[in-house]
């Protein structure tokens, strides 16, 4: 039998051999086993080796920090335990969780794992009507916001027991967190965990429709996040930074579970805007070994002078979507350190990346990780080089995989039959490294090429007007569908006929004409997600429906208008 003991270890002793691990490694047996219990408590807040150790590590602005042992967090998080089943709730509930980077945060995680108690992460940002879609869909039964979300509830609908963070007073209606200190920091859960009980239940970003329940249970994403230990690289000790806002799946991945499965200190620095220089500078101050950061981290970091941080970093990793060569050389050049990435969704831990040891492919996200079976199938199904993320259940069902989207009533599908069809595409090359080309739904044909929107995206934020940009396809007569642009500019940019002509002089030197965009519109803003991604269902809704009077138009400029423009050889009937 194989205990997430064994698998840990086993891992942290082939963390630089991707081999090994891949082919020995073996998912723990999903026995019954409570993490917040069985490893948090029974085993970091215990073993003299880790039990002092700093478990929790936040930078607030100003300088102020919070520095919290395994044994002191395992202690508070069972006072909160003990003060939410006071408050009546039970194993199967739902709590809506609505806080930012505060120790509360941690507390009711671990608090609510131990008994058993669903969380749903939210993210801040939300509005009314979309916390209200939570609290329906969600079933919740109990919510723990910060005090400057405690007025959006004031016209919800439900028989929430409301819990407040730091308020004082305390809103009418709501009880104080605080409470939770009054507590026994003993805790006895009311039976044993077993694997398939549900842990969590995260709401998608919604991108092409509105969002889906993920269901994850106390093996999944606990268990599961051994794979994103191993992508990150983490030992026992280490001081780690994920930069990630809660809510979202990243913050479970980075903030929670990976760094705690290795026995390191989950480090948080709060910004109220973000400073790449002064979160750089609290990086080298205090001794972050191991850093993940999105790529608009990345690029804003590459803008200050990097020598001049004397960093404590061994690994840096980076999340999203794959980082400009640029990129990568300038940290290598300053730091001597090869940014890592990695890939992963909602639905799932860590299942590819580029992990220690690795040879790292610029622009691929790199290899299976340990316990993943990945296939790359097309529209039938069958093995090709480029099509689907494809992940073999069965006897090969990982187990950082979601039990599947919940329904209204409860009811799971998804993540049942032969196999799980991830709807990201991707290009296997011959030695298994995966680069991405984009989410299914946003690749399109033109001329009966396939385009890659991530990929003509990756080349036009290479320009230096260009803030961010989304590719969709524009109806065309000929060609079914051209390549379309809409894009964000920097700062101080004009959206003008001299912009639009440089954008396409770049985009002519570095693509082949068969993909070219051969339209661009420069706009003030893009629609996105709460989750900030963008919406290109929204965009390639936009350009069907030829609506010229939406408040996200800007200025469209076509490629024949500049004849300027050199056409390429070769060109001629693409």
């Amino acid at each position: 039998m194989t205990t997430f003991q064994d698998a840990r270890a086993f891992l942290l002793r082939n963390r630089n051999d991707y081999d090994a691990a891949v082919k020995g490694f073996r998912w723990p047996d999903p026995a019954p086993f409570n993490w917040a219990l069985d490893w948090f408590d029974a085993e970091l807040a215990h073993n003299a080796d880790s039990k002092d150790r700093a478990a929790l590590w936040i930078v607030d602005a100003g300088g102020r920090e919070s520095k919290l042992s395994f044994t002191t967090l395992s202690r508070r998080s069972n006072q909160v335990a003990n003060f939410l089943r006071a408050q009546g709730l039970r194993r199967g509930d739902h709590l809506l969780l609505l806080l930012g980077n505060v120790v509360p945060l941690w507390e009711t995680m671990l608090a609510a794992m131990k008994l058993g108690v669903v969380v749903i992460p939210a993210t801040t940002l939300l509005t009314p009507d979309e916390l209200q879609d939570r609290i329906d869909r969600g079933r919740a039964k109990v919510v723990i916001a910060a005090q400057d979300q405690a007025a959006k509830f004031a016209n919800l609908r439900g028989d929430l027991v409301r819990i407040v963070v730091d308020a004082n007073p305390v809103p009418e209606g709501w009880l104080s967190f605080d409470e939770a200190v009054n507590h026994p920091e003993t805790f006895a859960p009311d039976g044993p965990t077993h694997a398939d009980e549900p842990i969590l239940l995260y709401f998608t970003s919604g991108t092409t429709a509105k969002p889906k329940l993920v269901r994850h249970s106390q093996h999944s994403y606990p268990v599961g996040a051994l794979s994103t230990m191993f992508w990150l690289g983490l030992q026992p000790g280490d001081v780690h930074l994920n930069i990630s806002s809660p809510g979202w799946a990243k913050h479970a991945w980075s903030c929670f579970f990976a760094p705690w499965n290795a026995g390191a200190t989950v480090f948080v620095v709060n910004q109220p805007r973000f400073d790449a220089k002064g979160l750089l500078g609290t990086i080298a101050r205090c001794g972050v070994t191991t850093l993940c950061a999105p790529p608009t981290v990345w690029r804003l970091f590459i803008q200050e002078k990097l020598s001049e941080f004397k960093v404590s970093l061994r690994e840096v990793c980076g999340a999203g979507e794959p980082l400009n060569p640029e990129v990568i050389d300038q940290v290598r050049a300053a730091w001597n350190l090869v940014i890592r990435d990695g890939y992963g969704q909602t639905e799932t831990t860590a299942m590819v990346g580029n992990s220690p040891g690795q040879q790292v492919k610029v622009g691929s996200m790199g290899r299976p990780l340990p316990g993943y079976r990945v296939q790359i199938t097309d529209h039938d199904g069958n093995v090709a080089n480029e099509g689907e993320v494809t992940l073999l259940l069965g006897a090969d069902r990982p187990a950082g995989l979601m039990q599947g989207y919940q329904d209204e009533h409860g009811r799971l599908v998804g993540a049942d039959g032969d196999v799980y069809r991830s709807g990201d595409v991707v290009f296997a090359d011959d030695e298994g490294y995966l680069t991405f080309v984009g989410r299914s739904d946003d690749v399109f044909k033109s001329s009966d090429y396939r385009i890659s929107p991530f990929e003509l995206e990756s080349i036009l934020i290479e320009h230096e007007a260009v803030a961010e940009a989304a590719v969709v396809p524009s109806p065309d007569p000929i060609r079914l569908a051209i390549p379309k642009a809409y894009i964000l500019l920097v700062g101080g940019v004009d959206h003008s006929r001299e912009t639009a002509l440089s954008i396409f002089r770049h985009l002519q030197a570095r693509l082949a004409p068969f993909k070219r965009i051969r339209r661009v519109e420069l706009v003030k803003e893009l629609p996105k997600t709460i989750s900030g991604k963008i919406r290109r269902v929204q965009l390639r809704r936009l350009e069907h429906d030829d609506n010229r009077t939406d408040a996200l138009r800007g200025h469209e400029f076509r490629e024949e208008d500049f004849p300027e423009l050199k056409a390429q050889a070769g060109e001629a009937g693409q």
